[in-house]
């Protein structure tokens, strides 16, 4: 049920019992006393308590069974029926202890809140106090409760197994995945790469000049064998290795300048936590921009900002390379991983030429403060 269905439906039950206990409390004679007004304030009071048990079954439970000894005390001769209410929803919650301790106290109480309320013998106080709460009744409650409980759990951990279940298969064919690129192209793309670097090296020992076609191979065998390794390490990362995250984007900036990129990091905001999927696809969004800048941009700086703001991360890098808005490069693999990474979390993303020249990549995370 949606929240708003629920409180309703709780409305309903709470009104109904309340109207129910009221109308029982009026059908008996009682005399226009203050005593008489605070027993139907009592019934009244112990049926629209039931609107809050879900949300604190244990003061439910107490709370409608004052009231049920109370009302008694004042000469009420009416079935605790919200009490039963509430021990099916205490029950249900998981406070089974705290229920059969409140109902021990419950029946031996409401025996002397039918003295109280001016009976002498006592035989006919113990028969009242069980009309108003017997016992079938208060085993039937809590075992209805204890019953849709062990329902529930059971639903809940049939939905976790199909959960890792389909992860595990998911992990399961992912690497066979990677088994398979890795039997059937690694090789093969090697002996290329080892070729075409070998031919290279020998027609330049010769003093030969090296056919265009050839070098266009060297290269495109290199690009693929980084492209296949950097895919069957995707492939292969299935969380058990040691998370990469915002802790390690200074590795990657400090990477990046080895390469002779002029690259810089700026942290802005307050540090705060922020959950390990939103934490890896930092990493991940910093990482494959400075690839990116690397290999196509022919940039000479780069910058990564990263900001903390109250509602989540922003992430921001820049370069000046040979990018311009009407030379716009297509979208590649490594950016539409990015995009998916990014809206799987809610958030938003750019990646396009800069005005001024040269390409930014924009991330907004939403990230939830709530303790």
């Amino acid at each position: 049920m949606s929240t708003r269905r629920l409180v309703v439906t709780d409305w309903v039950i709470a009104v109904g019992v309340a109207a129910a206990l009221l109308v029982t409390g009026l059908s008996g004679r009682h005399s226009g006393t203050y005593l008489a007004l605070l027993g139907y304030a009592l019934l009244t009071a112990g049926g629209l308590m039931l609107v809050a048990r879900r949300r604190a079954p244990v003061l439910v439970l107490a709370g409608t069974g004052v009231c049920a000894v109370a009302y008694q005390a004042a000469g009420f001769d009416v079935p605790a029926v919200a009490y039963l209410f509430a021990v099916y929803a205490a029950v249900r919650a998981g406070h089974r202890t705290v229920t059969v301790v409140a109902s021990v106290i419950m029946l031996g109480l409401l025996p002397f809140a039918a003295l109280a309320s001016g009976l002498h013998d006592t035989g006919e106080a113990f028969a009242q106090a069980r009309g108003a709460l017997e016992l079938a009744w208060l085993i039937a409650a809590g075992a209805a409760g204890e019953a849709l409980r062990q329902a529930e759990r059971r639903a809940d951990e049939a939905e976790r197994t199909r959960e890792e279940v389909a992860r595990r298969r998911a992990d399961e064919e992912r690497l066979h995945i990677a088994r398979e690129l890795h039997d059937s192209l690694t090789h093969q793309i090697s002996i290329i790469k080892v070729q075409a670097e070998v031919a290279v090296h020998v027609a330049r020992r010769r003093g030969e000049p090296v056919p265009e076609a050839l070098l266009a191979i060297q290269e495109a065998g290199r690009e693929a064998t980084r492209e296949l390794r950097a895919t069957l390490e995707a492939l292969r990362d299935d969380d058990t290795s040691p998370p990469r995250g915002l802790d390690h984007v200074a590795e990657l900036v400090e990477r990046a300048r080895t390469t002779g990129l002029d690259a810089t990091l700026t942290i802005g905001g307050q540090r705060a936590d922020v959950p390990a999927a939103v934490d890896r696809t930092v990493y991940r969004i910093v990482q494959e921009s400075l690839t990116n800048i690397a290999r196509h941009a022919a940039a000479a700086t780069a910058s990564v900002r990263i900001d903390y703001r109250p509602d989540g991360l922003a992430i921001r890098v820049d370069d000046d390379g040979r990018a311009t808005p009407e030379t716009a490069p297509a979208p590649g693999v490594g950016l539409l991983g990015m995009r998916e990474r990014v809206t799987a979390l809610g958030g938003r993303l750019l990646a396009a030429p800069r005005d001024e020249g040269g390409f930014t990549v924009q991330a907004e995370l939403p990230v939830d403060r709530t303790p």
